[in-house]
């Protein structure tokens, strides 16, 4: 393995690209601004402007194709799902696979927990997602283009500036019963390495911590670390919900994680 490339150096795939550095690893990383590529360069990613939108400028494609001629290029570009159309991310996957290199590289495709419905149920990389889902589609494109792809299945990326209890302080909610199916972004940087160092390809993941307290208890710590203003907890049904089961992960990887309890996760404000 000589270099791999991190299509979206954003909150998850900057530090991402940072440890891989760290393990001796050339890395070439993207973003969508141009105010960050010096920031890229400085800690020593060789940085590209990339901007699927969802698909690029013919004059800019010589660029994006050299950029995906890697080793491994791991696909860290999630949805907004609020502000661009349904199909806009499903377009980017099908220009990004359209425009590969033969042979192609190894691909980890970041997706989200998110595909499985709420339905009050324990769920496996088996279980059934939700039909006309943006990442589910996107993932079909992935792994019927390459089927020697891995596509992980992130839970609620926490960790450091994205502390739970910050996003209800003083709200009125009804969630405070439901199980929390997170992730501390430490330990999907150190799954990724993990993957690529044990050549986990053509496998569908789970990442998610292993331990599922409810909501409320989350929140607690949080107000408790932090400061915030408790949430107020409507006496209401448990709202659908469902527990994700990474144990998969676990066990094909033999992997320990850093933060097992979203209770106990590290954060800096």
């Amino acid at each position: 393995m000589t270099e791999i490339a991190v299509l979206g150096c954003g909150w998850l795939g900057l530090p991402l690209a940072e440890f891989l550095i760290g393990k001796g690893v050339a890395v070439k990383g993207s973003t969508t601004s141009p105010e960050k590529l010096d920031r890229l360069a400085e800690k020593g990613i060789s940085p590209r402007l990339i901007c699927l939108q969802p698909e690029i400028a013919a004059e800019h494609l010589a660029g994006f194709r050299s950029f995906l001629r890697t080793d491994v290029l791991v696909v860290d570009i999630p949805p907004r799902l609020g502000t661009q159309g349904h199909d806009f991310h499903v377009r980017q996957i099908r220009f990004l696979l359209q425009h590969l290199p033969h042979p192609a590289p190894q691909v980890i495709y970041v997706s989200s927990t998110s595909v499985y419905p709420d339905d009050y149920q324990a769920v496996t990389e088996t279980s059934p997602v939700t039909e006309g889902n943006a990442l589910v589609e996107a993932e079909r494109l992935i792994s019927k283009a390459l089927p020697a792809a891995t596509v992980l299945r992130c839970g609620g990326l926490m960790g450091y500036d994205r502390i739970p209890g910050k996003y209800v302080a003083g709200k009125t909610i009804d969630t405070g019963a439901v199980p929390v199916n997170f992730i501390h972004r430490d330990d999907v940087v150190r799954i990724i390495h993990e993957i690529i160092r044990q050549q986990k390809w053509g496998e569908l993941y789970n990442v998610v911590a292993p331990q599922h307290p409810v909501r409320r208890d989350v929140y607690a710590q949080n107000v408790q670390d932090f400061g915030f203003a408790p949430p107020i907890y409507k006496d209401s049904p448990v709202p659908p919900h469902k527990v994700v089961n990474g144990e998969k992960l676990i066990r094909e990887l033999n992997y320990s994680f850093l933060f097992p309890n979203p209770v106990m996760f590290h954060f800096e404000p």
